[in-house]
């Protein structure tokens, strides 16, 4: 027999002999590795601020591949604390396989934030089912994770609460409409607790506030959480109040608006924020105008409340001249400033895919039956003219929050909010967007000597009216000892603020506010130091003080 023949016939009975062997015999394919266990041998980590450690690992199949680049959009690798939330103060940067199969190096570094942080997370490791693509999760058991830095030792201390968000993977917030997973955490002051890391979601907010450079933002949290003493709720607003050189003209409008009779107003505390690892500046974490129990609270509608009293509440209600709501109508009653005859409405409760035909007929024959009224011939009328339709009070406060903060857009409506009970009258409030044009002469030069909102909307027709009118300067006096204490409270805000404004004016430049404007600024003080446009903010607060009663 030849060489090759020999070979041949060699190896046929070695197949042969595989082919016929036991169960524990070699196999000509081996199965694929299954991953069920990944061990951690830490238990512990301290991380010192800005620094990195590393925490070793196996898996229990050394020859499972998998995706352990970082960087990578496909890796598989997952840091997370129970739940799926994402560490803050925290992230996984880097992973090296070791020098034995199965073995691996992932490095945990700080992300400078300043954070303080003590966190119970795993390692974990995700397979996508090819067929469903639903993804699994094979993780390790639990290990401690905490900040070397102390509360003293934080850089980022300008005695404001700190926010930090952490998006998944850091990526930027660019839309207004799509949210991107995250989580956020609260460090407070002496005055608040800390606000443990919590699942949310966050995107951009706005309309012409978002096509500045300090962006405003929106959290929709997972679980409804009271954040720094304020109720408890899902969705939160994040105001950049970029063209404010005060950083107050919100927080002190609101707390006019808490001096009066108005159902609800937002609450709001000052903070730094803190987005992915990078201070963004000086912030107003404030309550988003919502129906809820601890709101705008009207009864809650289902689509089955379509008759009755059911379809006559709740409804929230915005006057806003940018028309770019789902639900939206002029009504043709009443003055819509510069624009001229009729009033833009648009419903934000109901939410669009909720509100029914019947529901959106309901409130838009509401809303003209008053204006109707209103503008009627009888409209003084005490039980038929428009106090059957309106609730008078609510209307002359939320007036007088307007005209004493110099606020024009209620003539101009943007963020004009009305609300509906069920089987009540259309009530004014709540109070919302103060930022633009308040307390300046820049934008409302008539303020100097008379009324800004003397014929806002329906307002014009309101005044024709000597009993109201009365009602409103006997309101106004009313308030006013009360309205005289808020130059002491933008005395304390500016104390408050002064060190996070040093901060944030070295990050932005509200003067640029001008470019969005045809060369033309807001507010009029953006080109002024911090010291200088609170001390025009008050001055001109106690000139409306002044002529607001000379001219009723």
């Amino acid at each position: 027999m030849n060489k090759g023949k020999w070979l041949f016939f060699h190896g046929l009975v070695l197949l042969l002999v595989l082919g016929c062997s036991g169960e524990d015999d070699i196999s000509l394919s081996d199965p694929e590795p299954q991953l069920t266990a990944i061990h951690v041998s830490e238990t512990e980590l301290v991380l010192p601020p800005g620094g990195s450690v590393s925490v070793s690992f196996t898996v229990n199949a050394p020859s499972y591949a998998f995706n352990y680049t970082v960087s990578s959009s496909d890796c598989q690798v997952r840091l997370m604390q129970a739940g799926g939330v994402v560490p803050v103060g925290f992230r996984l940067t880097e992973i090296i396989p070791g020098e034995v199969k199965g073995a691996y190096s992932a490095t945990l570094t700080d992300t400078g934030t300043g954070a303080v942080y003590e966190q119970q997370v795993c390692l974990a490791i995700a397979e996508r089912n090819p067929d469903t693509g639903a993804e699994s999760l094979v993780s390790s058991s639990y290990f401690t994770v905490r900040s070397e830095k102390k509360y003293a030792e934080l850089t980022l201390d300008t005695g404001l609460p700190v926010v930090y968000v952490e998006t998944e993977d850091r990526k930027e917030v660019v839309s207004k409409t799509d949210y991107l997973p995250a989580t956020l955490y609260i460090r407070g002051t002496e005055k608040y607790d800390d606000t443990q890391p919590l699942p949310c979601e966050v995107r951009g907010r706005g309309n012409t506030t978002w096509s500045w450079p300090k962006k405003p933002y929106l959290i929709r949290l997972e679980t409804r959480e009271p954040l720094l003493g304020m109720q408890k709720h899902k969705r939160w607003v994040l105001l950049a109040n970029f063209m404010d050189r005060t950083l107050m003209r919100n927080l002190v409008s609101m707390k006019v608006s808490s001096m009066t009779s108005l159902a609800w107003t937002p609450s709001c505390v000052p903070v730094e924020l803190v987005l992915n690892g990078k201070h963004r500046g000086s912030y107003l974490l404030i309550e988003q105008v919502r129906v809820d129990e601890n709101r705008v609270a009207v009864a809650e509608m289902t689509p089955e409340d379509n008759a009755g009293d059911a379809v006559t509440g709740g409804y929230l209600l915005e006057l806003d001249f940018h028309f770019d709501n789902q639900v939206q109508w002029i009504d043709p009653h009443g003055r819509n400033g510069q624009w001229g005859n009729g009033i833009p409405f648009a419903v934000k409760y109901p939410d669009p895919d909720d509100l029914t035909s019947q529901q959106e007929a309901y409130i838009k024959k509401y809303v003209s039956a008053a204006a109707s009224v209103l503008y009627g011939e009888n409209f003084k009328d005490p039980e038929k003219g428009y106090a059957a339709y309106l609730d008078v009070d609510s209307f002359i406060d939320y007036w007088i929050v307007f005209e004493v903060m110099g606020n024009h857009e209620l003539g101009n409506p943007g963020s004009v909010f009305l609300h509906k009970d069920r089987g009540g009258k259309l009530v004014a409030g709540p109070c919302w967007d103060f930022d633009w044009g308040v307390l300046s002469y820049a934008t409302s030069p008539q303020a100097r000597t008379g009324l800004v909102n003397g014929k806002a909307i329906w307002y014009g027709r309101l005044f024709q009216d000597p009993a109201f009118k009365a009602r409103v300067k006997a309101r106004f006096e009313e308030l006013l000892p009360q309205l005289e204490t808020i130059p002491d409270y933008i005395d304390a805000c500016e104390e408050m603020l002064e060190a996070s404004a040093r901060l944030n004016f070295a990050m932005w430049n509200p003067a640029e506010d001008a470019s969005q404007n045809g060369g033309w600024i807001i507010n009029g003080d953006e080109r002024m130091s911090f010291t200088s446009a609170v001390a025009r903010l008050k001055s001109i607060y106690r000139d409306r003080l002044r002529v607001i009663p000379e001219n009723l």
